[in-house]
């Protein structure tokens, strides 16, 4: 029997990623069911099951697949454009990406031994954050008087701020100006200065 190639193991996990993604958002993490979860991927729990160990790693998974793709964004344009994208519903899935968002807020509450997994995983994004106001510092682009973990947590809390906003189906259209005056608040005030922090 032909080994599968890693390209089609790569697709396969993608497709499983793509598919569970809307069916954790659409149902929730208790109401993705093997079998929503089979609907969803086009895939039998055998399929799905092979590359994930049990529902919790795929939904970790999923989760961390997102905090990497949100930790490129924020490596290269930083934290407060990875709000704007998702203002602008320029992310690639962003109703989905709510949702996933979401029931990693809920089972955080309620559930300490997801916490405790999810705690290694989470860092990625502070990491990249930290890094990048700390380029920016390094600049001249940030201002000085206030220590970057604390404009680290500052963005973060924005953006949970943001995605509980949206969640909740408010309208995200007249935030632009929002996102702006956060921006301004993290950036050094000197004649000439332009650029984007954070």
């Amino acid at each position: 029997m032909p080994r599968v190639s890693q390209d089609h193991l790569d697709a396969r996990r993608r497709q499983i990623l793509d598919g569970s993604r809307v069916c954790f958002a659409r149902h929730g993490y208790e109401g993705a069911t093997v079998r929503r979860l089979e609907e969803a991927t086009g895939l039998s729990r055998g399929a799905i099951f092979h590359h994930f160990r049990d529902k919790e790693s795929l939904f970790l998974a999923l989760a961390e697949d997102d905090a990497v793709r949100m930790a490129d964004v924020v490596a290269e344009q930083g934290l407060v454009q990875v709000m704007r994208e998702l203002l602008a519903g320029d992310s690639e899935h962003p109703a989905d990406w709510l949702g996933t968002r979401l029931e990693v807020s809920r089972r955080l509450r309620t559930d300490p031994e997801f916490r405790a997994r999810w705690a290694e995983r989470s860092e990625q994004l502070t990491t990249a954050t930290r890094e990048r106001l700390q380029r920016q510092r390094d600049a001249g682009n940030l201002r000085d008087d206030v220590d970057v973990q604390v404009l680290t947590a500052f963005l973060e809390l924005v953006l949970e701020g943001l995605v509980s906003h949206l969640a909740m189906g408010l309208p995200g259209d007249d935030l632009g100006p929002v996102l702006d005056l956060v921006e301004e608040t993290v950036r050094r005030h000197r004649a000439g200065t332009a650029g984007h922090p954070g």
